[in-house]
């Protein structure tokens, strides 16, 4: 499997939370971004299986679209234990959005890994879920993974962030009633595009939709849900010298009242309020990279 290594530009977190309080207020009426101690990730409404998000962060983008279409390359599995010491961060808590482990539940799914891997002091932790329609109304079926299934696999594609999983300094992002016309992460990335240039920045972490709703998609299916926790990770741009044809931004959700997926945008523009805790990555990892590309489903 190959792997292909890319260091990140890295602002400072003050430095950060000035650019994208001034690129946000382009799009929501009302932000504020700061650096804060980030919130026990543990505790709720998060529930996840560590404190933080702090502490040697990555992005890892692992398989790709084109193993998905035009037709599923049933050879492409990934153990999230394994690319955690791919990273080189043997232990790596893992969040972000890829595709389920069709091999091991026989369907397409959205897949919303939160992973705290296996190091050699602890065993592994899977706290992740999935979305899939439900073949009995047709309607939305949000699981949680370690439910039914003892392995810490996904498929074909996922965009990642990881870091040690650590508690620490973060900035915070609050922003409500959107004027503009992109989304929370679209808006966030573009913010640092016009920002940093040629210079990539990655960002990675979590946020709650506390108002309003969102469009967004299980395969095969649109739907529109609220009061969720995104997993978005995101990269300014493509570093064009490496070729890695990258998915520039991904974010899937799960919420505690059974529905998940894809996200897309919200669509109470008038009402909608995200928080959110992000940190900037230090290194991009490219692991598995298709030979043969296109751009359908990269939105």
């Amino acid at each position: 499997m190959t792997c292909a290594e890319f260091s990140f530009h890295v602002p400072s977190l003050e430095e950060l939370a000035g650019v994208m309080q001034k690129g946000l207020k382009d799009n929501f009426a009302d932000v504020q971004v700061s650096v804060v101690d980030c919130p026990d990730l543990t505790e709720e409404p998060f529930t996840f299986p560590v404190k933080g998000i702090c502490g040697k962060t990555r992005i890892a983008e692992v398989g790709g679209v084109p193993y998905l279409l035009p037709l599923v390359n049933q050879k492409k599995v990934y153990d999230l234990n394994k690319i955690a010491k791919e990273i080189k961060l043997p232990g790596a808590f893992i969040l972000g959005a890829g595709a389920g482990p069709f091999q091991t539940l026989g369907f397409n799914s959205e897949f919303m890994p939160v992973i705290q891997t296996e190091s050699e002091h602890k065993p592994p932790v899977n706290g992740s879920y999935f979305a899939h329609v439900n073949p009995a109304d047709g309607g939305c079926l949000l699981e949680k993974y370690s439910e039914k299934h003892h392995d810490f696999e996904c498929a074909l594609l996922a965009n990642l962030f990881a870091s040690e999983g650590q508690p620490g300094k973060v900035i915070e992002v609050k922003a409500k009633r959107r004027t503009g016309p992109l989304n929370f992460v679209t808006c966030m990335r573009q913010t640092l595009e016009k920002h940093y240039g040629n210079k990539p920045v990655g960002m990675g972490g979590t946020f709650i939709i506390q108002k309003g709703k969102v469009k967004s998609h299980i395969m095969v299916r649109a739907h529109v849900c609220s009061f969720w926790f995104g997993l978005p990770v995101l990269v300014s741009r493509d570093p064009s010298i490496c070729g890695f044809d990258l998915r520039l931004e991904h974010t899937h959700f799960f919420s505690h009242h059974g529905e998940g997926g894809h996200y897309h945008y919200d669509t109470t523009p008038d009402t909608v309020e995200y928080l959110g805790y992000f940190l900037p990555a230090e290194f991009l990892y490219r692991i598995d990279q298709p030979k043969e590309s296109h751009s359908i489903g990269r939105d």
